[in-house]
């Protein structure tokens, strides 16, 4: 199963938070390096470290030290976010959404609203 972590399942896992589930936790040991972090993540995670919400190590730094490849944003996944009903408001989980769906990716979410899109969701 190739997986997508949402930005807070990433910062979860990369703290060994407890917050993350067990279904989702296993999963991702199980996908190894079939597991990624979108783009979208660090721009997400940048925004709100840069506002204050947010602390911890710097997102690049421990999705890299931990072995996960990073999904880029291209033009399909921004012209299917750009399309994709309103059914969540978040820009950054819109285009998790339209990644996955494209790239046809299990996404690790705890976001109720996600799963709305038909997309696969492991929590």
């Amino acid at each position: 199963m190739k997986l997508l972590l949402d930005t807070h399942a990433a910062i979860w896992w990369l703290g060994a938070d407890p917050r993350l589930s067990a279904p989702a936790r296993d999963a991702i040991t199980r996908a190894g390096k079939d597991a990624g972090v979108s783009v979208a993540s660090v721009w997400e995670a940048s925004i709100k470290r840069a506002a204050g919400r947010l602390q911890g190590p710097d997102l690049v730094g421990a999705v890299t030290a931990a072995g996960f490849p990073f999904l880029p944003i291209d033009e399909q996944h921004a012209k299917l976010a750009g399309e994709l009903p309103l059914l969540h408001r978040d820009p950054f989980d819109r285009m998790i959404v339209a990644q996955a769906m494209t790239e046809q990716l299990v996404i690790v979410t705890r976001d109720r609203d996600i799963p709305r899109y038909g997309v696969p969701v492991v929590w």
